[in-house]
C-alpha cells in the first residue's frame, strides 16, 4: 500500500509500542460515511485496533459493525497507510506508534444498530453521511479553532483530503 503521510513521520521522544489499526473508506457519489465525536467536534473514518491475531479484513468488518453497524461489506481494495505516533495514555510506554491501513469497502446489505464500546458512547460517538467537502471543512475549522481536538484530527484531515482528490476527483483547496 502506498504511503499517504505527506511528510516523512518523526519518533516522539521516550519508548513506544506498535498499534496496527484498520480504517474504511466508504463512499456514494460525493459523501462519505464518517463518525462524528462530540468530545473532539470533529469527524472521523469508522475503524480501529487490530486485536492480536486477528487478520485485517476481520478486524475492518468488525470496525464498521461496531461503529457504523454495517452488516457486510464487499470489494475491500487497499489504499494506503497513514503511520503517526501519539501520547500514550498508561503509564508502561510514553508513546503508541499507529500504523493506519486504509480500505475502500463497499457496504452490502443493511444496517443494524451500532454496537459501540462504553469510551465511544461517551464521547458522543456516532455515525454520518455527508459531503466529504463538509467534513474536511469542518475538520479545517476545529483544528485552527477549538481547544476540545483529539490527536487524531491530523490523520483523519490529511486521509480526507487525499480520499477526496484521489477517489472522488475533487477540488479541495
Amino acid at each position: 500500500m502506498k504511503q499517504l503521510n505527506s511528510k516523512p513521520i518523526v519518533p516522539l521522544p521516550g519508548s513506544h509500542f506498535i498499534r496496527h489499526a484498520v480504517r474504511a473508506i466508504v463512499t456514494r457519489g460525493e459523501e462519505i460515511l464518517l463518525l462524528y465525536t462530540a468530545r473532539y467536534d470533529d469527524y472521523t473514518l469508522p475503524g480501529g485496533g487490530v486485536d492480536e491475531g486477528e487478520e485485517i479484513e476481520v478486524a475492518l468488518s468488525r470496525e464498521l459493525l461496531e461503529e457504523t453497524g454495517a452488516e457486510s461489506i464487499t470489494h475491500i481494495s487497499p489504499f494506503g497507510i497513514y503511520e503517526e505516533y501519539q501520547s500514550w495514555y498508561k503509564p508502561d510506554f510514553d508513546n503508541v506508534h499507529i500504523i493506519s491501513h486504509c480500505f475502500v469497502v463497499d457496504i452490502c446489505g443493511s444496517f443494524t444498530e451500532p454496537q459501540m464500546e462504553s469510551y465511544e458512547q461517551a464521547n458522543g460517538m456516532r455515525p454520518v453521511w455527508l459531503p466529504i467537502k463538509d467534513a474536511i471543512s469542518h475538520n479545517r475549522e476545529t483544528l485552527a479553532n477549538s481547544n476540545k481536538k483529539g490527536q487524531s484530527i491530523y490523520r483523519e484531515l490529511a486521509i480526507l483530503e487525499t480520499v477526496a482528490k484521489e477517489i472522488m476527483g475533487l477540488n479541495i483547496d
